[in-house]
C-alpha cells in the first residue's frame, strides 16, 4: 500500500435516527451541542450539530430514516464527551437517571479510562461522559491516583 501524502482528519459522524427531534433535544440538553445547519433532501430532514466554537472542527450529522438500535448493555460502542470534573459526571448521571436514559452509572476505572457514566440517546446509541481520560480534563489527577494504588 502506498503511503498517504495527506493524513485524513475526522470531521463528522453521521447517524440515521427514527426521531430526529428527540435526538436534537438529547444532544442539545446533555451534550451542549447546537444545530449549525439543517436542510431537507427530498422528504428527509438532515441536521448538523456541533459544540459551540467547534462548528468547523467536528459535527454530528443526524438524518431521519433510521431504525432504533438495540445494543446490549455490554456493547460498549459509544460517543465520548469529556467533562470538567467528577461532579459534572455525577450531575449528568443524576439528570439522565431522572429522565430514564442512564445506561451505566458513574464508575471509576484505572487510567486511562478514568471516571465515567453512560447514557442511551433516543435512538439507542450509547454516549459516555468522562473525567480523567487523556483527551480531557483531569488526566494528570487520574494518572496520579493510579500511581498511588
Amino acid at each position: 500500500m502506498a503511503a498517504m501524502t495527506t493524513m485524513p482528519h475526522l470531521t463528522h459522524i453521521a447517524l440515521h435516527v427514527t426521531d430526529i427531534d428527540a435526538c436534537i433535544d438529547f444532544y442539545s440538553v446533555f451534550c451542549g451541542m447546537d444545530v449549525v445547519h439543517h436542510r431537507v433532501a427530498g422528504a428527509q430532514r438532515i441536521v448538523w450539530m456541533a459544540e459551540p466554537q467547534r462548528e468547523t472542527e467536528f459535527v454530528f450529522v443526524i438524518m431521519e430514516g433510521g431504525g432504533d438500535l438495540h445494543l446490549a448493555t455490554n456493547d460498549y460502542r459509544h460517543f465520548g464527551f469529556a467533562m470538567d470534573s467528577r461532579q459534572a459526571v455525577d450531575k449528568i448521571a443524576e439528570q439522565a437517571g431522572a429522565e430514564g436514559c442512564l445506561a451505566w452509572p458513574p464508575r471509576q476505572e484505572p487510567y486511562p479510562v478514568g471516571y465515567y457514566c453512560g447514557l442511551r440517546d433516543p435512538n439507542g446509541n450509547f454516549v459516555e461522559f468522562s473525567y480523567g481520560q487523556p483527551l480531557g480534563p483531569g488526566a494528570e489527577e487520574s494518572k496520579s491516583r493510579e500511581s498511588l494504588n
